[in-house]
């Protein structure tokens, strides 16, 4: 039984962690790139490979300490990719552009792990699919939704509720 709560902590917490830090960072490097800066690309960090963008502190040993402590919330945080503002073409508007790629990935992302479950999820039964679906979603919200970003808190609570429905309505 332990084996099977193992697999299923790192299928619905584990790798939705490790995709949507990923795709995030790799986003920003991406359209940093886009628009002129080619520092994150020349280093080798706009890849999905997670391993360059995992921070050992941040996003291992933190969240660890704070999942051992009993903590109430959990944090952690991937590699910045570095961005070279006077590389950009036009600096004040493509550092928008760049600054907001990651969390619009995050909300893709979460839209279309929603979208998936909500189409698969009466194929297979409610108990093996409810804790997959919140916990993929949510984790990808939460990556740049922080709990004292009223937004953040206001379009991840809006998310959930739309969220529960589609749960609700699709078994």
């Amino acid at each position: 039984m332990l084996q099977n709560s193992t697999i299923y902590a790192v299928s619905v917490w584990v790798l939705p962690v490790l995709i949507a830090i990923t795709f995030h960072e790799a986003a920003h490097g991406f359209v940093a790139h886009h628009f002129g800066d080619n520092t994150a690309w020349d280093r080798g960090r706009v890849t999905f490979n997670p391993f360059k963008h995992i921070d050992p502190f941040g996003t291992l040993l933190l969240p660890a300490i704070l999942l051992l402590s009993h903590s109430p919330f959990l944090f952690g945080y991937a590699k910045p990719v570095p961005v070279n503002f006077r590389a950009l073409r036009h600096p004040r508007l493509d550092m928008v552009w760049v600054a907001l790629a990651g969390p619009a990935t995050n909300i893709a992302l979460a839209l279309v792990a929603a979208t998936a479950f909500h189409l698969i999820g009466s194929r297979f039964p409610r108990w093996m699919v409810a804790g997959s679906r919140s916990g993929c979603c949510r984790t990808r919200l939460r990556c740049r939704c922080p709990g004292w970003n009223p937004m953040g808190c206001l379009f991840s609570s809006a998310f959930s509720l739309c969220f529960r429905w589609s749960v609700a309505n699709s078994v």
